[in-house]
């Protein structure tokens, strides 16, 4: 059953674009999206299409991937509608589409531990090659926008007294660990950008997203909140791998797609903005338990094996300021009980 047989899921989809501020400056635009089968690509995508039917915004939309049957499946209600495309390509080949778009979101990312563990090569490769190639694209087709989806893992590791992490903030991390794979490799995408935006006058600005979840979570995501959920959901108890007290930003997939759109419409050309709603910080504990309670389970303590322990982040705390993100007129929608509440909610519904 698709996401869009959901009451909920579509409800999500209304209010991530009532939330976008000045979302109408997209209208009659064509939005290129990378990395459009994964979390935060596919709100994307079915947010542009929600509002394509409910509010007669004519967007065009190129919905980017490795895999045509993956897109396919995870379109195909879309099939056939002239305002949406699959586009089938790795973004790490050489790019020379025959079309132009205005806006490009590069979100194609390994994004979760179990690839930083088993392909950080492949996981450097696309955060800079596949955004150099981007970027050459954007610049040869004078696209008006590239927004880069980062993360907040490029802040690094904190001092005690750092209380949360806004985006002039650059901490430690060790490029002689493989695990480093993705934060280094997203620090370097981001110079990349700011150098086209300097060097070729490509307009660029990046977001940094906190730790976001969904009920549209790739099967392949082996994250600890998302190994949560699914736990609850087979009426299992949760097993937390750590004493669970890394305090994190968290954020709705609806509330990160609004400011993520948000920043492509109102952000300052070569700025990055942090996306995280400030009233969502709680440990990972804190979240397993939420879930838990919703769930009618308990959560237990285990110690970690080997390959959860590569796996893990050396990022004890990972709270980001949202004032600059809320200054361009953003605010968020969702508390951390009602997105996991929702989270449930849809995927019992489908």
């Amino acid at each position: 059953m698709s996401l869009l047989n959901s009451r909920i899921y579509i409800e999500d989809l209304k209010q991530a674009c009532e939330s976008t501020v000045d979302f109408k400056q997209l209208k009659n635009k064509s939005v290129m999206i990378t990395g459009a089968s994964g979390l935060i690509g596919s709100f994307i995508a079915d947010t542009l299409m929600y509002s394509n039917k409910e509010m007669n915004m004519n967007i065009t939309i190129y919905a980017l991937g490795r895999s045509a049957k993956r897109l396919e499946d995870r379109f195909h209600e879309y099939i056939g509608n002239d305002l949406f495309h699959i586009v089938e390509h790795d973004v790490n080949e050489k790019i020379d589409f025959n079309f132009e778009v205005d806006f490009i979101i590069h979100a194609a990312s390994n994004a979760y531990p179990a690839a930083f563990n088993t392909d950080p090569v492949g996981t450097i490769l696309s955060n800079v090659c596949g955004t150099d190639n981007l970027l050459r694209y954007g610049s040869s087709k004078n696209a008006k926008r590239f927004l880069f989806v980062s993360s907040g893992e490029v802040y690094g590791q904190c001092t005690d007294d750092i209380e949360e992490f806004h985006e002039s903030y650059s901490g430690y991390v060790d490029p002689t660990k493989a695990r480093s794979c993705y934060p280094a490799s997203k620090r370097t995408a981001e110079t990349l950008c700011i150098s086209y935006t300097k060097q070729y006058g490509l307009d660029t600005v990046i977001v940094r997203p906190c730790h976001c979840y969904g009920p549209n979570v790739t099967k392949s995501d082996n994250r600890a909140s998302v190994q949560f959920i699914n736990n609850g959901l087979q009426n299992k108890d949760i097993i937390l791998k750590s004493a669970g007290r890394q305090l994190r930003s968290y954020c709705y997939i609806a509330d990160c797609v609004s400011a993520l759109l948000t920043v492509l419409i109102k952000g300052n050309s070569c700025e990055a903005y942090n996306i995280a709603n400030p009233e969502v910080k709680v440990t990972v504990s804190e979240y397993a338990q939420i879930v838990a309670e919703m769930c009618g389970r308990k959560v237990l303590y285990e110690q970690p094996d080997a390959v959860a322990k590569q796996e893990q982040t050396p990022i004890e705390k990972q709270v980001l300021c949202a004032d600059k993100l809320e200054a361009l007129g953003w605010k968020g929608c969702y508390s951390i009980n009602q997105g996991i509440e929702n989270t449930l909610e849809i995927l019992r519904e489908i």
